[in-house]
C-alpha cells in the first residue's frame, strides 16, 4: 500500500539572538530533514560556502531572481536580501521529504500566505535580559549596531501569535525536542494522512 503523503514544510524564526541556527542544528541530528539553502546578496562570512551555507548572489542576481518568481519568499533584512528558491524546496516536499526553513520573519510570514500547510516555529529566549546577554556576547557588532537589533527583537516579539507554536531555547538540546515533538505531532494529524485514510476505506470496500 502506497501511502506516502507530501512532505512538511517547517519554517523557524526568532529574533536575532534567540539562537535558532544553534536549535536547527540540533535538530537535524535527531530527525532526517532536508534543509532549504537560502539565497542572500550579503557577504559570506569566515567559514561559510557558497551553496553549503547560502547561495550568495549580487544584488542585480537577486533581482532577476525576483522578477522570475524564483522564491518562495524574500525579504530585506538590515539592508541585505534573504530568498527562499522555489524549486529546490517544491522538488523535495513532492518526493516526501520534510524541508527545514530557517527564515526571517518578513519572509516567513509571506510563506505563511503562500504555504498555509506548513508548521510555523518560533524560538523565543528565555528572557530579554538574556537575549541582550547574547548579542552582546558575540562581539562582532558596534553599540549602534547592537541596539538596532535588540530594538527588532522587541518589536518581533509581538509576530509571536502568527505562528503554530513557540518554543523557548533555554537549553538547546530541549528545544530540539520540543521541535522535534512538534513535527512527529504533525506527520499524525488527520488533515496530513488522507492518502492512508483513503487507501485503508478502499480495503474495506474490497473485503
Amino acid at each position: 500500500m502506497d501511502s506516502k503523503e507530501k512532505g512538511l514544510l517547517v519554517v523557524v524564526s526568532g529574533p536575532s539572538g534567540a539562537g535558532k541556527g544553534t536549535v536547527c542544528e540540533e535538530l537535524k541530528k535527531l530527525i532526517d530533514i532536508k534543509v532549504s539553502v537560502s539565497a542572500t546578496t550579503r557577504e559570506p562570512r569566515p567559514g561559510e560556502v557558497d551553496g553549503v551555507n547560502y547561495h550568495f548572489k549580487t544584488h542585480e542576481q537577486f533581482r532577476r531572481m525576483v522578477e522570475n518568481s524564483e522564491f518562495l519568499e524574500y525579504a530585506e533584512v538590515f539592508t541585505q536580501y534573504y530568498g527562499t528558491p522555489r524549486d529546490a524546496v517544491m522538488r523535495q516536499l513532492d518526493a516526501g521529504n520534510d524541508v527545514l526553513l530557517e527564515i526571517d520573519i518578513q519572509g516567513a510570514l509571506m510563506e505563511k500566505k503562500h504555504y498555509e500547510e506548513g508548521v510555523f516555529i518560533f524560538i523565543l529566549p528565555p528572557s530579554m535580559a538574556e537575549l541582550r546577554a547574547r548579542l552582546s556576547g558575540r562581539g562582532t557588532e558596534t553599540a549602534e549596531m547592537l541596539e538596532r537589533r535588540f530594538k527588532g527583537a522587541f518589536e518581533e516579539l509581538y509576530f509571536t501569535n502568527k505562528y503554530n507554536y513557540v518554543v523557548i531555547n533555554d537549553e538547546v538540546e530541549v528545544a530540539a525536542r520540543k521541535m522535534q515533538c512538534i513535527i512527529e505531532a504533525e506527520k499524525c494529524a488527520v488533515e496530513r494522512n488522507k492518502t492512508l485514510h483513503a487507501e485503508l476505506l478502499k480495503e474495506v470496500d474490497e473485503l
